[in-house]
């Protein structure tokens, strides 16, 4: 009995819906090469930057959780395509936003885009996809969420150099005194294009199976499979759908004892992806990167290199995760955030700060609040000591505005070793912690309550993120680069004495060996 399967049309598929991960990577990591221009703008505090950027994961979290319910009514196709809409409506809302307040409520649309294909799009392929190459087909998904984080990196740094280019059609569309609108508005292409895309793609045969309409499903499955599979696979959902309490689940299950050990090592994972301080990489790389003094040309450059090597090691971890195992990709990375990050903490710790001239080149200053007249030129072997003595020697309202242009163009700190170490980091939570933990969640949670399970600790990193994400411009201000550090360094220690110790291996195990050793027999 033959049971071939069209792989090159369920590729060209899933590569459409995928799309979807390019926009959440793009629309989430954009903003990393507009806080400069938005803060300078609209002369925002640093909670308000950390909340510009933070409310699109926010409401993202919030939209993970209603998602499942309304593609279940109407379908996981049909919102996916309000998603694409949203994503547009985003992009173009965000770049002509008037005011703070407009761009947030912008972002938090795009962040209800976000929110829906992070949970639609590798549902819908993993519906559509035969059990033997489902793991590559949702990988599609992952990776390009990776590529669509390069993409905005690497689009900011276009923009940006358009804009100092004498070009006359880059004038006339004013580029450069609007980059940080055109970097936003540049989403709005990509997102039209997935809504086109999308008429291309048929509605998921599981969720037909799941409305009786089987006619319509067999017809789709017809398009991948041949007659025998499409009756085994018709068969294998209509059996699962006739038994709805096989996968049913309360939130009072969780709390069973049984599953005390699962949920903790399920909750820390969740925990430590976020706490170690990656999105605060990826949404404020060029901000770290202007830290070490090198201008913001430079640091969108190296932003780009962030970029790229996230997606590097992204495959190189899709590739070996099966051979090498989780937990020593869990070791490997997590030791190498915790050097990476402690590496960061010690440069920035020996950093000098020079106060000249120099550290006031490039501010464009304000009627009433211009650079002073007499410069007393010092030097300080620590930050606070520069802080107090730059506090003494301005205005209060150039504190308030420029205190952290000045530092920056004030400090002596190796900027190799600390791109280094970025892109160390970056290297290290791609092949790990990265990809590591949503496989992780997909083994260690028992079948009746994993999706469940999956949706509780899935909240809980997004809420994580939420948090890093807002406070880390007022870390980088109040507590300094030095201390920011270490503590994102400390977070990652404990977390690998956690993975030593507690975390199990489950490469090659069936997912009822895992349930047999980690749940039932547990009390």
């Amino acid at each position: 009995m033959s049971t071939s399967v069209n792989s090159s049309a369920l590729i060209r598929i899933a590569l459409i819906v995928a799309l979807g991960g390019l926009l959440m990577g793009f629309d989430a990591s954009v903003i990393s090469g507009v806080n400069k221009f938005i803060k300078l703008e609209f002369e925002l505090t640093d909670f308000q930057l950390g909340w510009a950027v933070s409310s699109l994961t926010l409401i993202a979290a919030l939209a993970m959780l209603v998602s499942g319910p309304l593609s279940d009514r109407y379908g996981r196709r049909a919102v996916l395509r309000v998603a694409s809409v949203l994503y547009a409506i985003s992009a173009l809302g965000s770049a002509l936003a008037p005011d703070f307040t407009w761009l947030v409520v912008f972002r938090m649309i795009g962040g209800l885009g976000v929110g829906a294909s992070l949970i639609l799009a590798p549902m819908y392929i993993a519906e559509i996809a035969p059990s033997e190459e489902r793991g590559k087909l949702v990988s599609f998904n992952q990776l390009n969420i990776v590529i669509g984080i390069t993409l905005a990196y690497f689009t900011n740094l276009l923009i940006v150099d358009l804009g100092d280019s004498d070009l006359a059609w880059v004038e006339s569309l004013g580029i450069k005194e609007h980059n940080w609108r055109w970097m936003l508005g540049l989403e709005a292409v990509p997102a039209v294009l997935y809504f086109l895309c999308l008429f291309m793609v048929p509605r998921s045969p599981r969720w037909l199976l799941m409305q009786g309409k089987s006619e319509e499903a067999t017809r789709i499955f017809a398009r991948f499979f041949d007659p025998a599979r499409i009756k085994e696979e018709v068969s294998s959902i209509v059996e699962s759908l006739d038994n709805p309490d096989k996968n049913k689940s309360r939130v009072k299950d969780l709390f069973n004892p049984a599953l005390k050990l699962v949920l903790t090592i399920g909750l820390v994972m969740a925990v430590l992806q976020q706490i170690t301080g990656i999105n605060a990489v990826f949404f404020y790389a060029p901000m770290i990167f202007e830290q070490t003094g090198i201008g913001t040309d430079a640091s969108l450059m190296q932003a780009v290199l962030v970029g790229l090597v996230n997606l590097v090691f992204t495959v190189i971890a899709m590739i070996v995760i099966d051979r090498l195992g989780r937990k020593p990709l869990l070791i490997i990375g997590v030791l190498g955030i915790t050097l990476s990050m402690a590496t960061l903490s010690y440069s920035f710790s020996q950093a000098t700060y020079t106060y000249n001239e120099d550290s006031f080149k490039n501010i464009e200053w304000e009627m009433g609040t211009g650079q002073p007249e007499t410069i007393n030129a010092a030097s300080f072997d620590n930050r606070s000591e520069f802080r107090a003595h730059l506090q003494a020697e301005v205005s209060e309202v150039t504190w308030e505005k420029h205190r952290a242009d000045i530092t920056n163009h004030s400090i002596g700190v190796d900027g190799w070793v600390v791109l280094i170490a970025i892109l160390v980091f970056v290297a290290s939570f791609a092949v790990s912690v990265g990809p590591v933990m949503w496989v992780l969640f997909s083994e260690l949670f028992p079948t009746m309550i994993r999706g469940l399970a999956i949706a509780v600790v899935g909240l809980v990193n997004s809420l994580v993120s939420f948090g890093v994400q807002l406070v880390f411009p007022w870390e980088l201000d109040a507590l300094g680069s030095t201390i920011t550090f270490a503590l994102y360094g400390g977070f990652a220690f404990f977390g690998l004495i956690f993975i030593l110790r507690v975390v199990p291996e489950t490469k090659g195990r069936t997912l009822e060996q895992i349930e047999d050793e980690l749940v039932t027999n547990k009390s």
